[in-house]
């Protein structure tokens, strides 16, 4: 089951995210944050409701194969919307990218043996896709594995690091923020009116805990 909350705007929805990640934030879990332009307003203003962040820790749900100031870096978006605004700073566990993306794989695998995640925000794309997880990709039926390289599906064409199933779904908390009509007909298709697995976002549930999606008006106009 999956909890579908509706919001009037974009800002709303992004303040509902921001207050999700404000709140693991004083609980000091673990949080796994995803990347792309949605999920920006939402790390600014949690910075606002709760700047001190020390004792969480914070690990990237998916990260493209390039460094970590490269402008299409995930961690260079969640470094400057959300690390740079808070007073006290969270532990950072980023894929290391300039290792190269086997060797990332490989050593972000082993960080997370045993870890449980208390919160993965995640997006969604217009394919359907979530963290790094595209349609059609070989990573959608690993289980053994906590994270994986996966080809891209859309731009920026480099390969990635991501945050297997198994992983993601283990989080207490999955919540989905998924904003603009350009998302309706995914939205629609994972929440809403789609069988189990048509995309990748419909297979990520909470399997331990609450999943919830959300979103504004424009993207819930097809659930």
């Amino acid at each position: 089951m999956i909890d579908l909350r509706i919001y009037d705007t974009a800002e709303d929805a992004a303040r509902a995210a921001a207050e999700l990640l404000a709140g693991a934030a004083r609980a000091k879990g673990h949080i796994a944050l995803s990347g792309g332009t949605t999920p920006r307003r939402a790390y600014q203003l949690a910075a606002e409701l709760e700047p001190d962040w020390s004792g969480a820790t914070v690990w990237l749900g998916d990260e493209r194969c390039v460094p970590p100031d490269d402008r299409r870096s995930n961690y260079r978006l969640i470094r400057e919307g959300l690390l740079a605004a808070v007073e006290h700073q969270p532990e950072v566990r980023r894929p290391q990218t300039e290792l190269g993306c086997e060797e990332t794989a490989e050593r972000y695998d082993r960080e997370l043996e045993g870890v449980e995640l208390d919160l993965a925000l995640q997006g969604l794309g217009p394919d359907g896709h979530t963290a790094s997880l595209f349609p059609g990709s070989p990573a959608l039926d690993i289980t053994d594995r906590r994270a994986v390289v996966t080809a891209p599906g859309l731009e920026p064409w480099v390969d990635r690091v991501t945050m297997t199933f198994p992983m993601l779904s283990s989080a207490r908390l999955v919540a989905f923020l998924a904003v603009g009509a350009d998302k309706a007909d995914a939205v629609g298709r994972a929440f809403g009116n789609g069988q189990p697995g048509d995309l990748p976002a419909s297979r990520l549930r909470s399997v331990r805990g609450r999943t919830v999606a959300l979103l504004d008006r424009a993207a819930a106009a097809k659930v």
